[in-house]
């Protein structure tokens, strides 16, 4: 891959890369919308991810190609710059102008990026995209920022420059994924845990849809707006932060003071799912994968029932991995509205698991999803640039 992006890289620009970096996608075992909600969430990286060659030039100007998209602008060095309608672009052109501001002076590069995340799954090409221009800006013009101050930058500019108000879980596990390990993190302190991620005889299954959505353009940031009804509600009686300082069991004695019922329904899924994390994580660290899967089971059901941001497509994932005794679990993963579904499925039946369900969903939805089997990976890191293959 790094030798035929190299030779890319030099048909674009006439020279060789002299920098090469990559940043892996993530998926979600479990903890869904509980990132804004300061609760726990249980990602790991994955080895799809975006690759980033890049030169300085001495034209004062940044070149972005990518070989995912047609939009391929320039853009002069500036004091400031601003989001430009919807190009893809706009994700490393956020972290520039954070860079700037933060009185970092970025002179001109030519970039190549390539990602071989499906866009619009769910999977985080954009925080894959952000972490990895902030990784290799922080590297080229010595910026000093350390790991996680890198992460939250990837958060701002998808916060303050993009327009979506997500939390910090994606950034995150991208930047701190390790391989066969996930990651258990409060999204309240950013304090996290590295769990083993024994999957024994089964192997993780990335279910994409091929519906896909843009977050910004969604429901997203409605739910959001939902939470913290149900919070301001909540703190009539409670002295809360987030949603996620409370259990279930306490949310069932104060849900009274939450008077809208879809809001109720909200506020219910996100404390029951954070719950269901630590649950989580203890199953996964006693390689208890059939407990695991339940859980995975449940959580799909709520995203559904209570929070609504599934659909069918996801739903018609998930009843076929029900109807498929090789399956441990399956759930939807990430924010919804389309994108990725995730199964556990043992290694032996991934093949029949994949034709099987392809023939379910495509009778049901009416064209094939694309289904993938990925280990879990490292993080963000630098690259070994090299013509030869």
């Amino acid at each position: 891959m790094k030798h035929q992006l190299q030779q890319k890289f030099n048909e674009i620009y006439h020279k060789e890369a002299q920098h090469a970096y990559f940043s892996p996608g993530r998926v979600n075992l479990i903890g869904e919308h509980i990132d804004y909600n300061g609760g726990l969430v249980m990602p790991c990286a994955i080895t799809f991810g975006t690759y980033l060659l890049i030169s300085p030039n001495q034209d004062n100007v940044f070149r972005f190609k990518s070989l995912n998209f047609d939009e391929n602008p320039e853009v002069n060095v500036q004091d400031s710059y601003k989001k430009d309608n919807d190009g893809w672009f706009n994700f490393p052109l956020g972290v520039i102008e954070h860079f700037t501001k933060d009185g970092h002076k970025i002179t001109g590069l030519d970039m190549l990026f390539f990602g071989d995340i499906p866009i619009g799954a769910g999977l985080s090409s954009s925080a894959s995209i952000e972490v990895v221009t902030a990784y290799a800006l922080n590297e080229l013009f010595n910026a000093g920022y350390d790991k996680l101050e890198l992460v939250k930058i990837a958060k701002s500019v998808e916060n303050n420059f993009m327009g979506l108000n997500c939390g910090i879980m994606d950034q995150f596990a991208v930047a701190f994924g390790e391989k066969d390990k996930a990651i258990v993190l409060n999204c309240d302190t950013l304090e996290y845990d590295i769990v083993p991620s024994n999957l024994g005889k089964y192997v993780l299954a990335i279910i994409n849809t091929n519906k896909s959505r843009k977050l910004v353009e969604s429901k997203y940031n409605e739910r959001v707006e939902e939470c913290q009804t149900a919070l301001k509600d909540l703190n009539k009686e409670l002295g809360l932060e987030y949603l996620c300082a409370i259990n279930a069991a306490t949310f069932d004695k104060h849900k009274n003071l939450i008077t809208d019922e879809v809001v109720r329904k909200r506020a219910q899924h996100v404390v029951e799912e954070n719950d269901r994390v630590r649950l989580a994580a203890d199953a996964l660290a006693a390689n208890n994968l059939s407990e695991f899967g339940k859980l995975m089971y449940a959580s799909h059901d709520s995203l559904r029932a209570l929070y609504e941001v599934s659909g069918k497509e996801l739903d018609a994932v998930v009843e076929y991995a029900k109807t498929n005794p090789q399956v441990a679990g399956a759930r939807m993963t990430g924010a919804g509205f389309g994108g990725c579904a995730i199964a556990l499925v043992h290694q032996d039946a991934f093949g029949t698991f994949s034709k099987e369900l392809e023939a379910y969903y495509t009778d049901k939805i009416g064209y094939a999803p694309s289904v993938y089997q990925s280990l879990i990976g490292d993080g963000v890191g630098t690259l070994l640039v090299s013509s030869e293959a």
